[in-house]
């Protein structure tokens, strides 16, 4: 069993973005990031604290626009348009979940597609449906990065992706099409999960149910990408049984230090491109 290290990997991938940043800033571009950050969830305030540290020790100016759970739509909007229009500002992410007087979709959908670093607009959605190059969501985009590091090459593989949800499991499942694996996505109303993860040769989960995935759910030498966030007794665990699941694979991730960090190396990665097509 090798444990995937999206840590480390993640550390790589940020030197390599502070070099590009530097080379950049030679050629007269300063790459900027702007975050908008709704209401007072802790979880969060905890994600963009971890991302503006990131853009610091990388090179990129970043800029949080810090807004009241009570704040109206229009008034988000509004800053989405300022941020759309201003020149120093590469790439533009909102920060989900958004209070439920907002309109999400709206939201999401007035960001400049050419700024849109989180891969969520409908723009750059059908791009990576069509397979053509865009921006694709950070996470899913991080697992595919972890693979290929680890030299696992998804063409001709059985994959099960359990979670359908449009930040991590559809995209996700479009990234595996593009690349010839075999995809089988479930979701909260698949019936007998355990018959299409049993299957896999590739499990990737992420719905936020710590412990879901059991190892007589899990086939042997499976590689196994856990992408759940769950906090249980004070421990950050994943939605796989990592104790009992990992003996039967052939590579797994860890959590933390598995998918997290790619997706925070994904995002400045997104942003570095978006300041290159402004160069251009």
């Amino acid at each position: 069993m090798t444990l995937l290290d999206g840590k480390t990997l993640s550390q790589l991938i940020q030197k390599e973005i502070q070099k590009e940043t530097e080379r950049l800033k030679k050629d007269g571009v300063t790459v900027g990031l702007a975050v908008i950050l709704v209401g007072d969830d802790s979880a969060s305030h905890l994600y963009v604290k971890m991302k503006e540290k990131a853009c610091e020790n990388a090179g990129i100016y970043s800029v949080v626009h810090k807004m009241p759970s009570s704040i109206s739509e229009e008034n988000i909007l509004e800053t989405i348009a300022l941020m759309n229009k201003n020149h120093n500002i590469d790439g533009i992410l909102v920060q989900l979940p958004l209070p439920r007087h907002v309109n999400q979709t709206k939201i999401i959908e007035a960001i400049d597609p050419a700024k849109d670093v989180d891969g969520f607009h409908p723009f750059n959605v059908g791009r990576l449906v069509s397979g053509l190059d865009g921006f694709v969501p950070c996470t899913p985009l991080g697992v595919m990065r972890l693979l290929e590091y680890y030299k696992i090459d998804v063409k001709g593989l059985n994959a099960c992706v359990v979670g359908a949800s449009n930040i991590v499991g559809k995209p996700m499942m479009n990234l595996l099409l593009n690349s010839f694996a075999t995809v089988d996505i479930c979701h909260i109303h698949t019936k007998d999960l355990a018959s299409h993860t049993k299957k896999a040769d590739l499990l990737i989960v992420g719905v936020g149910k710590a412990g879901l995935i059991t190892k007589e759910m899990v086939k042997d030498d499976a590689i196994v990408i856990d992408i759940g966030v769950n906090h249980v007794d004070g421990k950050l665990i994943g939605d796989v049984d990592f104790g009992n699941v990992s003996p039967k694979c052939s590579f797994i991730t860890p959590v933390p230090g598995g998918v997290g960090p790619m997706t925070i190396a994904m995002l400045l990665s997104n942003t570095i491109k978006a300041a290159k097509s402004r160069k251009q």
